[in-house]
């Protein structure tokens, strides 16, 4: 088995033994070792902390409102819809708004992009991020964009999406070059190295606390204490029902932060191939294929059958596969002898997926958006004091919104 391979596997197992999927002597060892390891990176990540906001280590100041994105937990939250909507909100507002992202598991450039500023002067590479998309041309595909980065840049005109591991540099890049006023930290709660005018703090309110373990034994990536750091919180995947004991236990935490409920559902299927869109009871009574390549893909696979499909076939790859010619070859002809009506694949997912292979079983994914459910009050009072010009640059933002509502 190719080295790769190898390593995507042993990645399956771990989140298996991470989300309890998997059971045996084996998984238990797993499980009994990274706990004695969450005590550690427990340590490390609170000592981090410190340092950070106790001005020990520096903070950039970029002169420019900054809003953070992020959540306590590895994956699963809805995040990317929550960025879309907060941009587009910003840019039909008249902000110049950039998004600045990491870009998990993007490929490295052979060849640094080049970009002539407005004065003339070729910006040396080492100061260029890799601009997915400048707000009016997409400039890189997902390979090398990332996937949220890509479909970011491909649901919002005007809207700058850069990648890089040091986003001070993106954002020095997006006020400099392409005149941005406004920045969006894409996960950015645990990136302290950028001070933010606003934290807002995403919490499923399925499972607000992942695990309930620190990596790497669960998927906490702060102690819950840490959500005392939010400006606002915003509960995710409600499904109308009362959270008011999950509020009461986010009130522990975090006293004064207001609330905003969203539910993140599909909209309408697509299909990758015609680009032809069709009402989610489209689905009713089909046998379908579910494929995935995310963390959680029970919630996918679980929403399909909601809609009425029938789900005769699930392939699970790990988050962010990328999936090559052959592994869908393999699977459409596995699709092809069960006699299948549609292959359905996740937003995310479909970025990734060969276009060479759409002929002989439709493929479609299902376009996830966020909706507000309560708190609306608080959202609008966001986003007006995000729009007047006064609030850019204000020392007193971060005060005056947190206690908001």
């Amino acid at each position: 088995m190719p080295v790769k391979e190898r390593i995507e596997e042993f990645e399956r197992w771990a989140s298996d033994v991470i989300f309890g999927r998997v059971r045996g002597f084996r998984a238990f060892l797993t499980r009994w070792a990274l706990r004695a390891l969450s005590g550690l990176y427990r340590a490390i990540i609170q000592t981090r902390k410190f340092l950070f906001l106790n001005d020990y280590k520096e903070r950039h100041h970029m002169g420019t409102l900054t809003i953070s994105v992020g959540n306590l937990t590895v994956g699963g939250t809805g995040k990317t819809p929550v960025v879309e909507l907060l941009a587009r909100t910003l840019r039909d507002r008249q902000r110049q708004v950039a998004i600045l992202s990491r870009g998990y598991k993007s490929k490295a450039l052979a060849e640094a992009q080049k970009w002539t500023s407005s004065h003339g002067h070729r910006i040396k590479p080492e100061l260029m991020p890799k601009i997915v998309s400048t707000g009016r041309a997409i400039l890189l595909d997902s390979k090398f964009a990332g996937d949220e980065p890509f479909m970011l840049a491909s649901n919002l005109d005007g809207v700058a999406v850069l990648v890089d591991r040091d986003r001070v540099k993106s954002a020095r890049f997006a006020i400099k070059e392409l005149g941005s006023d406004t920045l969006i930290l894409d996960d950015g709660m645990q990136y302290l190295r950028m001070s933010r005018g606003l934290d807002l703090c995403l919490v499923d309110a399925n499972t607000p606390f992942g695990t309930g373990a620190m990596l790497p034994a669960g998927t906490l990536r702060e102690p819950r204490a840490n959500l005392s750091r939010a400006h606002y919180i915003i509960l995710t995947k409600s499904d109308g029902s009362d959270h008011g004991p999950l509020i009461k236990k986010l009130r522990r935490y975090n006293p004064t932060a207001p609330i905003i409920t969203t539910t993140h559902g599909p909209r309408h299927l697509e299909n990758l191939a015609t680009f032809e869109r069709k009402p989610l009871d489209y689905l009713q009574g089909k046998h379908i294929a579910a494929l995935s390549g995310i963390a959680v893909p029970e919630n996918f696979e679980n929403s399909l059958v909601k809609l009425g499909a029938r789900v005769d076939v699930k392939k699970r790859f790990s988050d962010h596969h990328r999936f090559s010619s052959r592994e869908i070859e393999k699977f459409t002809q596995r699709c092809l002898e069960r006699d299948l009506e549609m292959i359905v694949t996740t937003e995310k997912d479909a970025v990734r997926y060969p276009r060479s292979t759409l002929a002989e079983v439709p493929v479609w994914f299902l376009r996830i958006e966020v909706e507000i459910l309560s708190g609306h009050e608080h959202w609008q009072h966001m986003i007006e004091h995000v729009c007047q010009p006064a609030a850019h640059g204000n020392p007193v933002l971060r005060q005056r919104l947190a206690f908001a509502g």
